[in-house]
């Protein structure tokens, strides 16, 4: 039964050179089979997180928005899981859709990042990390509100709060 781990980590992310820092700090706390979903409007931060969270793995090649190529692998150069990273932002049939990227396959394994995941992707997995970035209401402003919300018992204690200090 999907129930909240702990409660919601909210942080304040002042750039995008941050915002990438929270990424490779967030990817020390992931392992194999886990499902993270990005939610955030269009330039929001997902994409550099998610690069954030590929140096953390210690991935080969440049993380970028895979919203061309639905998905990418970036296999670990350093022993570790690979990262699938997706982007569902054109893909309206949901898991249906999805299936055809055989996620299922992949996720015991890998850490699967998906961008625009929320409402498509959550039957993948009863244990996922669900990111929320929100923009400042200033187009100047680069600061960015993330909440980190662990659901499932795989993410009950799992940390996340250290990511706050």
């Amino acid at each position: 039964m999907n129930q909240l781990s702990d409660p919601p980590v909210a942080l304040t992310v002042p750039d995008a050179d941050r915002m990438r820092e929270l990424g490779r700090r967030l990817a020390a706390l992931l392992r194999p089979g886990d499902l993270v979903l990005l939610t955030g409007e269009l330039g929001a931060g997902k994409t550099t997180l998610t690069r954030g969270i590929g140096e953390g793995l210690g991935v080969r090649g440049d993380v970028t928005s895979p919203t061309f190529v639905i998905a990418r692998v970036h296999p670990s150069l350093a022993g570790g899981p690979p990262l699938v990273h997706v982007d569902a932002y054109r893909l309206a049939g949901g898991l249906d859709e999805m299936e055809d990227l055989d996620l299922d396959v992949a996720l015991p394994e890998s850490v699967v990042v998906v961008e625009w995941g929320e409402g498509r992707v959550e039957e993948l997995s009863e244990d996922r990390l669900h990111v929320v970035i929100h923009r400042g209401a200033d187009a100047e402003d680069d600061t960015r509100e993330v909440s980190l919300t662990g659901i499932g018992d795989r993410w009950h204690g799992a940390g996340l709060d250290q990511l706050a200090g």
